[in-house]
């Protein structure tokens, strides 16, 4: 049924959770702002960190801008080494690719540190193209890097494409294309979220989503 399938990086691919909420603590401590318990910091993963900033801390724009460059500052070093790939991830990409699927990242991630972390971790092989976020901060909305991923394909019929991912904005930046999205209730996004943003379908496993056939 579908021949382009796009994936999110973050909670979908890998369990990013240790190197993003490291860079948001040494960012929130530049202002004075200690973090008592790591996993309120989950929900910085997934959507844009200038907007997390803003809406959980109260930071102006420009502030926010200021603290994704602090967070970058240790991201850069060693936040974007501390991640692991989901079990069975590798296993399903493989058996998608070897079906002929195109396979894209679709990430709201800088594009240049999404090939890296896919590079690092044995992972680009299996994708046509990785799409991301500008380092300036444009282009960080998903429905604009769903349709950026998907103009790269050329002449592919994208409404076989399938956006998989395990936040409400993976779903929500499907609609706009329109192309059916998925979601993973492995990653850092709940049921209910993924439902109340009108998943097509939901994945337990990764396992699951190497059937897409």
């Amino acid at each position: 049924m579908y021949e382009i399938i796009l994936f999110d990086l973050d909670g979908t691919l890998i369990d990013s959770g240790e190197g993003i909420t490291n860079s948001v603590i040494y960012a929130l401590k530049k202002y004075g702002i200690e973090v008592l318990d790591r996993r309120t910091l989950y929900r910085f993963i997934g959507p844009p960190l200038h907007q997390s900033f803003e809406k959980f801390y109260g930071f102006l724009p420009e502030q926010a801008k200021e603290a994704v460059e602090y967070y970058r500052e240790y991201y850069r070093e060693k936040g974007i080494y501390e991640n692991v790939v989901y079990e069975g991830v590798e296993a399903s990409l493989k058996k998608l690719f070897e079906a002929g699927k195109t396979l894209l990242v679709a990430t709201s991630k800088p594009e240049a540190f999404a090939r890296q972390i896919l590079d690092h971790v044995g992972l680009s092989k299996y994708f046509k193209h990785i799409a991301g976020a500008n380092m300036d901060g444009t282009r960080t909305d998903k429905a604009e890097v769903i349709a950026y991923a998907l103009s790269l394909c050329g002449d592919k019929d994208v409404s076989k494409a399938l956006m998989v991912g395990d936040r409400e904005h993976d779903i929500l930046g499907a609609k706009p294309i329109p192309v059916d999205a998925a979601g993973v209730l492995y990653g850092y996004g709940s049921y209910e979220e993924l439902r109340d943003a009108g998943a097509d379908f939901l994945f337990r496993t990764a396992v699951e989503f190497g059937s897409i056939f």
